[in-house]
């Protein structure tokens, strides 16, 4: 019985929430392991749709428990508010579906107003493209000691301390951008108006998992956003603030990671990605709004606009090594239905010479110019296929044409956004 981990190949936005979801099923217990509320997924339920930025997916499906591990950073009042919308929507969160590490991180107000001031002061070419959530200044706080974490709230006696140590950090940033600075008991109100409304989440995360594992309960990781964004491993500087890759399932839950068998990388069958930074195969002409307008490609979260491309092999190839993929899940192959031809990123050209990867130089990725192998599209349809009988002769040669580029296997073929429109090749679950 194994423990899976999902983890996009992409920069994100790659169809996770179905899959988490029709994995969930199955599943006794659903991580979130990195990020924020900054990445969301759409997860559709017997027609009813649920749109999640920082729960697990596993609180919407009864009976799976959701724990949000040390990894994540918590934005306890957007938590709070998140919750809210789904006890509008029927499904009840308490402390029998949800527990949170008692070590994850808060974001304050404060990380949102310097996010949201970093990027507007940020000038052309040096923008990120943050969600200005805050979640990146709350991850500096981590890595800075000095962050306030979840089990701060349950000792109020102590936080005046913390916020100290924090606002001494904080207060010199806002002189030098010219705000005003932050009063301590203006946080302190802060943290206690919704500390009673986080606190009976709070647990040892690392020690349910562990005694869940060991009682042979199915575990299942679920990442945000995508390989590509990656702060060691993505295309830096135009990353999120965590490491998105699968190996922080381990680190952003406290699990050993000898307990993680399965990584299965949701991968889009063709590109996207928001924000600022490289995109080698962004297409900027009608095939480009083809796909953005067919793929409904807008965040979830933020409602931004996607830049859309054409698959790149090169890159999944890549992320394959760097989260160690067993597998992939194939999605929005329904989108590429009905155009005549199909490109694939097969190489790089880069100052002359061809290569097979990525550059980590943030100047050599903008220089690289794809090289693409063009194949026969179909005019059928693909969309809600259950078998592969049911797919176009010429889509079963894209997707195994796929498999062999990127060096991974197609485990999961999904054909719509509904969770039953998946065909499965291989389990995860099965070791």
């Amino acid at each position: 019985m194994a423990n899976v981990v999902v983890v996009g190949s992409q920069w994100g936005d790659e169809g996770k929430g179905k899959i988490v979801d029709w994995l969930s099923e199955r599943a006794d217990i659903v991580v979130r392991f990195q990020g924020g509320h900054n990445a969301g997924h759409t997860l559709v339920i017997d027609g009813v749709s649920y749109k999640l930025s920082l729960l697990p997916s596993g609180v919407v499906r009864p009976g799976t428990m959701g724990v949000i591990g040390n990894g994540v950073v918590v934005d306890p009042h957007a938590l709070v508010a998140e919750i809210g919308r789904l006890g509008e929507q029927g499904v009840a969160v308490s402390r029998d579906n949800l527990r949170i590490a008692e070590n994850a991180s808060l974001i304050l107000s404060l990380h949102r107003e310097l996010d949201a001031m970093r990027e507007e002061a940020a000038s052309a070419g040096t923008k990120i493209g943050t969600t200005k959530r805050g979640i990146g200044p709350a991850y500096e706080d981590k890595v800075g000691r000095r962050a306030i974490r979840v089990m701060d709230l349950s000792n109020p006696e102590t936080l005046p301390a913390k916020i100290d140590r924090l606002l001494a950090h904080h207060n010199p940033l806002r002189r030098g951008l010219g705000v005003e600075e932050i009063k301590a008991d203006d946080i302190y109100e802060e943290l206690m108006s919704v500390a009673d409304q986080v606190l009976p989440f709070m647990d040892q995360s690392w020690r349910l998992l562990d005694q869940a594992r060991k009682a042979g309960k199915r575990i299942l990781f679920e990442g945000a956003q995508g390989a590509l964004l990656d702060v060691d491993h993505g295309t830096y500087p135009f990353v999120t603030s965590s490491h998105t890759s699968a190996g922080q399932a381990a680190a952003g839950s406290g699990i050993g990671p000898s307990a993680l068998n399965y990584v299965l990388g949701i991968t889009k069958a063709y590109t996207t990605r928001v924000g600022e930074g490289p995109f080698p195969t962004e297409l900027f002409d009608e095939v480009g709004q083809f796909l953005g307008e067919k793929g409904h490609e807008f965040g979830v979260v933020t409602g931004r606009k996607r830049r859309c491309g054409w698959f790149d092999a090169v890159l999944v190839r890549q992320t394959v090594c760097t989260s160690g993929i067993t597998g992939i899940a194939l999605t929005k192959l329904d989108v590429l239905d009905g155009l005549e031809e199909i490109k694939i990123c097969v190489g790089y050209m880069l100052d002359g010479e061809r290569i097979d990867y990525l550059p980590a130089s943030q100047g050599a990725q903008a220089r690289v110019e794809p090289i693409y192998e063009t194949m026969e599209g179909w005019s059928e349809t693909t969309a809600g296929a259950r078998t592969w009988k049911e797919l176009p002769a010429q889509a079963v040669k894209y997707v195994r044409h796929v498999e062999e580029l990127i060096g991974a296997p197609v485990a999961l073929l999904s054909t719509s956004p509904e969770r039953e429109d998946t065909i499965l090749v291989q389990d995860p679950y099965e070791d």
